[in-house]
């Protein structure tokens, strides 16, 4: 049975294991307790590893899965008893109400009804953690899976089955597990498509075609494919930092969102150059369908939303 609670929003990296190092919420953020089989693999219960929007709703995923449909005022507690322990969550804005999970313990879940009732989609999926999941940008049925130690899944059916379409990132002399995914809608992309992913060691991506990961530099992606040696961005991500949640807006999909332990991080031309726009850890990030400007994201110091790009907060309580 669903929780309903009532608030009033205040006014103003070595192999990465699984989220280790995700910042941890302040006390003062409380989440409620919800079935074992949500928390299994979250070790604190204050800790966030996803946010996503469905919609005008918000999502937190963390020990448990909460959801709010009126700004944040107040937040319903998913039960998800089939979702598994959550590790990354994806929307798309042609499919209001659909949201699936990357588990921890393995494979995806998909929900139809805002995350209310979930159902298992791992076939032909590897046993393995799904660390970070996305949904095309251009197809709403085509979703795309990181699978931990093994590599970049796709699914044609809104998860019903799977096949392996790239190999992990090969990025500092190792093979780097995708930590986050995003779609990008560019015309410089093979197919005017780009998949980003965030590692533990910095950024990297793909063009649809799934010919070669790649730096993100300036020009399309056959220009990045002939000229390997060409330079690296003047104002990268920071390097060697774990990214771990990563976000294009769908109204402005040049408008990239990263959340790191240094800080949450936005780049207005497809992660060319990044700016710093807020100096304390973030493990993870959600951009509004609908405004590049609406972005929520939680901080060691709680959870946030900014209607502006990241220059006002607005602290978000769930208690």
């Amino acid at each position: 049975m669903n929780k309903k609670i009532v608030h009033t929003c205040p006014e103003r990296m070595p192999q990465f294991s699984l989220r280790q190092g995700l910042c941890t919420i302040a006390a003062g953020v409380a989440l409620s307790f919800v079935p074992k089989s949500l928390s299994a693999g979250v070790p604190d219960d204050r800790r966030i590893v996803a946010a996503v929007f469905d919609g005008a709703s918000l999502l937190f995923a963390g020990q448990n899965l909460s959801r709010s449909d009126d700004d944040g005022m107040t937040w319903t507690t998913l039960p998800a008893q089939n979702a598994g322990s959550i590790l990354s969550l994806a929307t798309h804005p042609a499919r209001p109400g659909r949201i699936l999970a990357g588990l921890a313990s393995g494979g995806t879940s998909l929900s139809n009804d805002g995350g209310h009732r979930w159902e298992t989609r791992a076939s032909g999926l590897p046993v393995g953690a799904v660390l970070a999941i996305s949904v095309a940008s251009d197809q709403p049925d085509t979703v795309y899976a990181a699978v931990k130690g093994d590599g970049l899944w796709k699914s044609e059916d809104a998860g019903l089955t799977w096949v392996l379409v790239m190999d992990r990132p090969w990025l500092e002399d190792a093979e780097r597990d995708p930590l986050a995914l995003a779609s990008v809608d560019l015309a410089t992309g093979m197919g005017g498509i780009w998949i980003y992913a965030g590692t533990e060691t910095g950024l990297t991506r793909v063009p649809d075609c799934f010919c070669r990961w790649q730096g993100v530099k300036p020009g399309n992606a056959m220009n990045a494919l002939v000229s390997g040696d060409a330079p690296p961005p003047e104002f990268p991500l920071p390097p060697g930092a774990a990214i771990l949640a990563l976000v294009s807006a769908p109204s402005a999909p040049e408008t990239l969102y990263a959340a790191l332990q240094s800080g949450l991080w936005t780049s207005q031309d497809a992660g060319v150059v990044w700016s710093r726009l807020v100096e304390e850890a973030a493990s993870a990030v959600a951009v509004h369908p609908t405004s590049a400007n609406h972005i929520a994201a939680a901080f060691d110091s709680g959870l946030k939303q900014s209607r502006d790009g990241g220059v006002d907060w607005t602290a978000i309580s769930i208690t």
